[in-house]
């Protein structure tokens, strides 16, 4: 099984240039918590991502006004990737390994194509699979 069963294709992106207010409302319109941040919405070249904990960590706890403040201020990156062809075991790994909940998913030339999140892979693999990523996620490096 690949990323591409369990991935959501063509997500929402920004760039870092993007506004945290429009960035936050990104997040709001698509449900989620993490956007991809491009070079430019043409070639969806990869450059990092933006959570919403990046947001409230590196932003906010700082006494930073958001207003003032776009993607690339507080993005993460470089960022780890995978293709649509990565096995989902392969993924899952790289899941627990950096303890992080959510991949950006890239073509051969870099581009944005989809996500995958640890809901998107509950969907697809077996309780015990999903139940063990999770819990390999969320323990304390």
């Amino acid at each position: 099984m690949t990323v591409a069963i369990a991935m959501t294709q063509s997500p929402a992106c920004c760039t870092p240039g993007s506004t945290l207010t429009d960035v936050a409302r990104m997040m709001v319109a698509n449900d989620c918590g993490q956007i991809p941040v491009v070079e430019d919405l043409a070639t969806r070249k990869l450059t990092g991502v933006i959570t919403d904990r990046d947001i409230a960590v590196r932003i906010v706890a700082e006494g930073r006004n958001p207003a003032e403040a776009n993607a690339g201020d507080c993005m993460t990156a470089p960022c780890i990737s995978v293709t649509a062809d990565t096995s989902l075991q392969d993924c899952c790994g790289l899941m627990e390994t950096n303890k992080i909940r959510r991949l950006p998913v890239i073509d051969g030339e870099g581009g944005v194509v989809g996500i995958v999140s640890l809901a998107d892979i509950s969907r697809v693999a077996s309780a015990g699979e999903s139940a063990e990523v999770l819990k390999q996620v969320s323990t304390e490096l």
